[in-house]
């Protein structure tokens, strides 16, 4: 029995692609990620005098998690400006990574990983609860298995536990 997730919520994540920064990057750049710093390069794209980093991005996926309480109230005071925590964690169930393409079939291991952003929380229904303001964001920094299955003659894997800060982490292209 692979268990399932108490109270669902449907995260939106933005995953980071590598693959399209590793291309031919904005202005003087040979790509869209600096090689020496593992970092997207920063650019002023709307010329208003503040460099953002350049990200690609997969389309958005909604993806079902479990929100603790204590996170979800951080959360909600984000887009005030009241942000207590700067951290929250979400718990994804591998059954619904699986479904959706989220798990590396050579390897097994999830495919949410350190840079990719949170856009949105939704109710199971889809309608919206908490949208993330970015910037500043809220970006995965760490995404590791947590519990397996119960059975004895076939373990496998149940829950990914998914920190997000305010601050994308870099990280190397795969």
């Amino acid at each position: 029995m692979r268990g399932r997730l108490i109270f669902p919520f449907l995260a939106e994540l933005h995953r980071l692609d590598t693959a399209a920064m590793a291309g031919p990057g904005p202005g003087p750049h040979a790509s869209g990620y600096d090689a020496d710093f593992h970092e997207p390069v920063l650019v002023d794209a709307d010329d208003d005098g503040l460099a953002e980093a350049f990200r690609r991005e997969f389309p958005p996926v909604r993806v079902p998690c479990q929100v603790e309480p204590d996170a979800f109230e951080s959360l909600r005071m984000t887009p005030s400006g009241n942000s207590p925590r700067t951290s929250f964690e979400l718990v994804f169930h591998f059954r619904d990574l699986e479904r959706l393409g989220l798990v590396d079939a050579a390897t097994g291991d999830a495919l949410i990983r350190p840079s990719d952003r949170l856009g949105a929380l939704y109710d199971v229904a889809g309608a919206l609860v908490q949208a993330v303001r970015t910037p500043p964001g809220l970006y995965v920094t760490e995404a590791r298995p947590t519990g397996f299955g119960l059975h004895r003659r076939r373990p496998s894997r149940n829950l990914l536990l998914v920190t997000f800060n305010d601050r994308p982490q870099a990280r190397g292209l795969a």
